[in-house]
């Protein structure tokens, strides 16, 4: 009688590093191409208008950011994630994508909406809660835009993580070529969201890219009480997934491995997880006061590596960019997003009954019981001379 056993799955033998099948090197060091005076220390291959590109993706995306921020404090905005410090994350991983690959974000990276095809209005209309919203009012800060593979952001921290996977199984299954990108916090990675995510992605070789933003807090808790692991990046190498930890305040860096790890993808390589080490200058959400437990002395000395301002030396440096021509890209975006700011403010607002629409596809007797009460409450309260949107 046979053995059952291939030589390569007896279950006593032992095994080296050599078995991990990657360089784990990679998952314990951190990947650059620019330092943070702007120098180039790493390769990269990315042409001049492409660089220009990332630069103005990150200037549109922090202006924007800007603004949300100021719209919630005077009440337009009822929650905002702040995405101030971690534009390179969204900018550098999303480019990486082409048109007709998918992205499940969360509910911090502007840039990777604006990247994949959203546009500042339809973001404000979403945030705003306008009657342009695309979501009907549905959720906080959650966007979404199918024609552009682009999936609403869920609330709860790492739901996308076996979604995206289940997407790239369907593209594969489908012989499509897909890319699916999965982009959220560290926080996530300590939810069985992340692990199951994983094991199913490296078990059957999903076309997909996990990014980890490291942006060293999980609301609250820092990633030293998070993890005993020493990276994030490591986590992957227990799912037999190549992982990659880069410094997520360099857009090249982020960039460069992003697309790497989609090639790898598309020829059939299977998952790549990459951890992006940044960190988040404001507050988790504008109902967060980080003055309550990060030291504001900290924040200081991580100003000093900024994204953009890294960048932006990186661009001067190599002549790709001038004083003069830098603000007059900031000026131009200024002033378009103010104008969409402004038109976007000045949209009449969902009407009331919106809250029972998308409940369910055909609605039920209890749903049209409520519809009725809500409109007759409407009606007393216009009776009164009260106002009613």
């Amino acid at each position: 009688m046979g053995s059952r056993f291939h030589s390569t799955d007896w279950p006593f033998r032992e095994y080296s590093l050599d078995d991990i099948g990657f360089d784990l090197r990679r998952a314990l060091g951190l990947y650059r191409v620019i330092d943070e005076e702007g120098e180039q220390v790493g390769d990269f291959d990315v042409d001049v208008d492409r660089l220009l590109e990332m630069y103005v993706y990150m200037v549109r995306a922090r202006i924007l950011d800007d603004w949300l921020l100021r719209l919630q404090r005077v009440g337009k905005v009822a929650l905002h994630a702040p995405n101030k410090g971690q534009e390179a994350v969204g900018v550098g991983a999303a480019m990486a994508l082409d048109g007709g690959d998918w992205l499940f974000p969360s509910y911090r990276e502007l840039g990777a909406y604006l990247v994949k095809g959203m546009s500042e209005e339809e973001i404000l209309d979403r945030a705003i809660a306008n009657i342009d919203d695309i979501l009907r009012g549905s959720e906080f800060a959650v966007y979404g835009k199918r024609s552009v593979n682009l999936v609403p952001a869920p609330v709860p921290v790492g739901n996308q993580a076996p979604h995206a996977v289940g997407a790239a199984m369907a593209a594969k299954i489908l012989g499509h070529r897909t890319v699916v990108m999965a982009i959220f916090g560290d926080g996530a990675t300590s939810r069985g969201h992340f692990h199951a995510a994983l094991n199913f992605a490296g078990v059957f070789k999903a076309p997909v890219v996990f990014v980890v933003q490291n942006n060293q807090w999980a609301i609250s808790l820092p990633s030293r009480r998070q993890t005993a692991s020493v990276t994030f990046a490591v986590k992957g190498v227990a799912y037999g997934v190549p992982s990659v930890r880069v410094d997520g305040n360099d857009v090249l860096a982020v960039y460069t491995i992003s697309r790497e790890a989609v090639e790898r993808a598309r020829r059939g390589e299977g998952p790549t997880l990459v951890e992006a080490v940044t960190y988040r200058m404001g507050p988790h959400t504008t109902a967060d006061d980080p003055g309550k437990y990060r030291d504001p002395g900290e924040v200081k000395l991580f100003e000093k590596l900024d994204p953009i301002i890294r960048f932006k030396k990186f661009l001067y440096k190599k002549g790709l960019l001038d004083e003069d021509q830098d603000r007059r890209i900031w000026e131009e975006w200024s002033s378009r997003i103010e104008d969409t700011v402004k038109k976007c403010y000045n949209k009449p607002p969902l009407p009331v009954d919106v809250i029972l629409e998308n409940v369910y596809s055909k609605p039920t007797w209890n749903l049209l019981e409520q519809y009725e009460e809500l409109k007759e409450s409407l009606e007393i309260m216009r009776e009164l001379g009260l106002e009613v949107d």
